[in-house]
């Protein structure tokens, strides 16, 4: 499980990380509204919220669904419309009908969604592998675009040459059609509170939510994802492109203290983050420190502020 779209750095990829020390008694969550209206794109469900505004397009991550925008949805939808989509085979949706170029599924379902339903040049919002189909997306289709936010999404996975990601994306195929749903929950709740969550309360909730998925879709999904390499088409996303990395000190520490290495600063992954997002030519990073995996369930007033501001500075439509 460890190489499922971590993006949180060296010590975010150690398959020995601990979980927490720390986790806040309260996992009180705000509740996921109720859409307008819910249809199916292509390969997306597709759930609508608000009724005016600038459009946001959120995407999700590995067997994730709106659940993860929760907060998001209910602070923005009074002033912009959402569009919260789901990947088919993730948090209830059916599997897609075939079993792999599912990013390519995804990109042709999202340019349906724009197209169809005429929304005028919105902002793509995506988490983990919906950051990378972001900006993904914003590579091919700037032009429909009014910006893009990537949270601890990233054009290529990161910290891998290309022999292990391709390595890695075999050992992803290799377990397709081989892990139970047992075993696909214990995965799940593992990923959530080492690398998903501070909050150990919130990981175990988010972890059954996770888990509610189809295990070969999320293992296909990760091996294509491994597979990208988009870092030379950065030059076409002509939108401002906001990249937020979270940095949770207490693993970065934990990391030192086990490999003998100095500590690295919220500065220094800031910085990788920005060399792999080089070329894109509007590109900016921001660090959201006492965050992993999950910035916007973590610290979500941060998290608000970050996109309030990114919203505020793009061009009027």
């Amino acid at each position: 499980m460890r190489h499922l779209k971590l993006f949180l750095s060296l010590a975010c990829l150690l398959p020995g990380l601990g979980m927490a020390a720390t986790s806040s008694p309260s996992a009180a969550s705000i509740a996921l509204p109720a859409p307008g209206a819910t249809f199916m794109v292509g390969s997306l469900r597709v759930q609508q919220y608000g009724s005016h505004g600038r459009a946001l397009i959120l995407i999700p991550g590995l067997s994730s669904g709106p659940w993860a925008w929760q907060g998001t949805i209910a602070h923005f939808m009074k002033d912009h419309v959402i569009y919260a989509v789901t990947l088919a085979g993730f948090d209830g949706v059916p599997a897609p009908p075939r079993k792999t170029g599912l990013v390519d599924l995804a990109d042709d379902s999202l340019l349906e969604l724009i197209r169809t339903r005429h929304i005028d040049k919105p902002v793509l919002v995506g988490h983990s592998l919906g950051g990378t189909l972001a900006i993904r997306f914003a590579e091919e289709h700037a032009g429909l675009l009014s910006g893009v936010v990537a949270v601890d999404g990233l054009p290529v996975f990161p910290l891998m040459n290309v022999n292990q990601r391709e390595a890695s994306a075999q050992q992803m195929r290799s377990m397709i059609g081989h892990v139970s749903a047992q075993e696909f929950a214990a995965q799940q709740l593992r990923f959530m509170q080492t690398i998903g969550l501070v909050d150990q309360d919130r990981a175990r909730h988010y972890a059954a939510r996770n888990a509610d998925g189809d295990p070969d879709v999320m293992y296909e999904y990760a091996a294509e994802d491994m597979e990208l390499d988009l870092r030379p088409q950065l030059k076409s996303i002509t939108v401002p492109l906001l990249e937020i990395t979270p940095y949770y000190k207490p693993d970065f520490e934990r990391y030192s203290q086990l490999n003998n290495r100095p500590l690295t600063t919220p500065a220094q992954k800031a910085d990788y983050y920005r060399k792999l997002l080089d070329g894109a030519p509007h590109a900016k990073v921001i660090t959201m420190t006492g965050a992993r995996h999950f910035v916007m369930l973590d610290q979500p007033q941060a998290f608000y502020s970050a996109l309030e501001n990114f919203l505020a500075g793009l061009p009027k439509r």
